[in-house]
């Protein structure tokens, strides 16, 4: 197994474009390195991206907030202008794993592992988040929920790194939460899930509403 550690995206890139084995990219590496140690893979190109500018950054401007790829639970947490926005999004990304794992792991990599159970992606999907992928052919923008595909696969093509997600500016009088039922107590899998985004009227009145279920289907 070969390791590299660019210091730039369109090094990753390139380093994941020209290997002809199996490459996959490290961010935190709670399910990666797991996988490699259980034998259910073997690399032959592993793509360290948290020495890449940016990856390790939270930035909001007035269209809603930024998160490098390479972001931990832990300092998602850690936000408090991201906290007080996108709670539920928060909440499910800390759900993932123990005290000692949210230190590593990354909603990007919770994403890409392609888990039908993993806790952030509903908060995602309810929160229309997208994804800033770049990739051989130039950068494109897609939305969260286009990325799985299967369990264990995703939409990304050959070569292609996802760089940030993308979380919008959240409406007035809105509010977003994540809950899982789980069979005994901390760090099990969920049996199911429910990300949800709800913005309402001076009134009262929800005028819009997005729901996404986890672990029912393979997407």
């Amino acid at each position: 197994m070969r390791y590299e550690a660019p210091d730039s995206l369109k090094s990753a890139v390139s380093l994941l474009a020209k290997e002809k084995g199996q490459a996959f990219v490290l961010a935190g590496g709670t399910d990666l390195i797991v996988k490699m140690k259980g034998g259910f893979l073997e690399p032959d190109l592993v793509v360290d991206i948290k020495r890449i500018k940016g990856m390790h950054e939270i930035k909001k401007s007035a269209s809603g907030f930024r998160i490098g790829a390479a972001v931990s639970g832990v300092a998602l947490a850690e936000n408090a202008a991201l906290v007080k926005a996108w709670p539920g999004v928060v909440e499910a990304a800390n759900l993932i794993g123990s005290k000692q794992v949210q230190g590593r792991c990354t909603m990007v990599g919770n994403l890409c592992n392609g888990s039908p159970a993993a806790d952030s992606v509903p908060a995602l999907y309810a929160a229309g988040a997208k994804v800033a992928i770049v990739g051989p052919k130039g950068k494109r923008t897609i939305p969260v929920e286009q990325v799985p595909v299967s369990p264990g696969r995703t939409s990304l093509k050959k070569g292609e790194v996802i760089e940030a997600i993308l979380l919008p500016a959240k409406p007035a009088r809105s509010g977003d939460a994540y809950l899982r039922f789980i069979p005994r107590t901390e760090m099990d899998i969920a049996v199911v899930s429910a990300g949800i985004n709800l913005t309402l009227d001076n009134k009262g009145t929800i005028t819009a509403a997005r729901v996404a279920l986890g672990a029912v289907a393979p997407t």
